[in-house]
C-alpha cells in the first residue's frame, strides 16, 4: 500500500508566515524559518512552500529566503509563487527545492508546464487548481490573482495541466481554506480516479477523521494541511504542530 502523505502547507507573505482562511485576511503567525524547524524535529516527510503574494503583486520568488529555507529544511520542499520563466525553476532546483507548484503562469499560458517537464522532468512540476464554488450550484476554477480562466470545468482543467506537463496536482478548495470545516468530499469525489499523476487535496483539513474521510472519498496521494498544524484550541493560538505517529498510522 503506498503511503499517504499528510504535509503540512506554509504561506508567505512578504518573507512572513501568515495564514489565510478562503484565501483572504493573512494573518502573522511567526517566521517560516522557525517553522522549518520545527516540523523538521517532528520528522515531517513532505513540505508545501506558497508565496501568497508574488504573482498577485508581479514578483519574482524571494530566491534570498528561500534558499536559507531549502538550507534548513530536512525534508524535500515544494515552492509556489511568482515563478514565471524556466530560469526562475533553474533557480529553485539550485537552490534545493525539489518541486516546484504553478498556478498563475499556467492560466496565463499552459505551454510553460511543457517547457518544465521537458527541461526538468514532470516529477518536479505541481500543476495548481483552486476551486470555489459557483453561487448557483457546481465548482468553477479560480484565480486569486485576477487572471481569465481558460477552463472553469476543475476536473478538465487538472486534466489539462497533465497533458501540458504537470506530474503532480495540488487542488485546493477556496471555501475551505483555513475553516477546519473539513476537506470537500463531494469536490474530491469529482477527480476520483480521473488523473493519470499523484493528486494532493488541501483546504479545511482539521482532524484524523476528516482525513480518512477525504482519502474514502478519493483515491488521494496525500492531503496538504494548514491551519490545523499551525492553529491550536477554540482561540486559535499560534503553535505548530503535525500529526503523532499513531495518528499517521491510523490513516493506512
Amino acid at each position: 500500500m503506498l503511503r499517504k502523505r499528510i504535509i503540512p502547507s506554509l504561506l508567505l507573505e512578504r518573507g512572513r508566515l501568515v495564514k489565510t482562511e478562503r484565501f483572504r485576511k493573512p494573518k502573522y503567525v511567526g517566521d517560516p524559518i522557525n517553522a522549518v524547524k520545527i516540523f523538521n524535529e517532528k520528522e515531517v516527510d513532505e513540505l508545501f512552500l506558497l508565496d501568497i503574494g508574488a504573482s498577485r503583486e508581479g514578483k519574482k520568488p524571494d530566491f534570498k529566503l528561500l534558499e536559507q529555507i531549502a538550507t534548513e529544511a530536512f525534508m524535500p520542499v515544494c515552492y509556489g509563487g511568482g515563478v514565471r520563466s524556466p530560469d526562475d525553476v533553474q533557480t529553485l532546483l539550485k537552490l534545493g527545492i525539489e518541486k516546484v507548484a504553478i498556478n498563475t503562469a499556467a492560466l496565463r499560458r499552459i505551454s510553460f508546464l511543457g517547457e518544465l517537464r521537458d527541461r526538468f522532468g514532470a516529477q518536479c512540476v505541481v500543476g495548481v487548481v483552486d476551486v470555489k464554488k459557483r453561487l448557483l450550484g457546481g465548482n468553477a476554477v479560480h484565480s486569486q490573482a485576477g487572471v481569465d480562466v481558460p477552463q472553469k470545468d476543475p476536473v478538465r482543467w487538472a486534466q489539462r495541466l497533465v497533458e501540458a506537463g504537470a506530474g503532480e496536482i495540488l487542488l485546493q478548495s477556496v471555501d475551505r481554506d483555513g475553516t477546519l470545516l473539513g476537506l470537500d468530499s463531494d469536490l474530491l469525489r469529482t477527480f476520483d480516479g480521473l488523473l493519470d499523476v499523484p493528486l494532493v487535496a488541501a483546504g479545511g483539513a482539521s482532524g484524523v477523521e476528516d482525513m480518512r474521510a477525504a482519502f474514502r472519498a478519493c483515491r488521494l496521494s496525500g492531503i496538504a494541511v494548514g491551519a490545523r498544524f499551525v492553529y491550536q484550541g477554540p482561540h486559535r493560538a499560534v503553535l505548530i504542530s503535525y500529526l503523532s505517529a499513531a495518528e499517521l498510522a491510523s490513516l493506512h
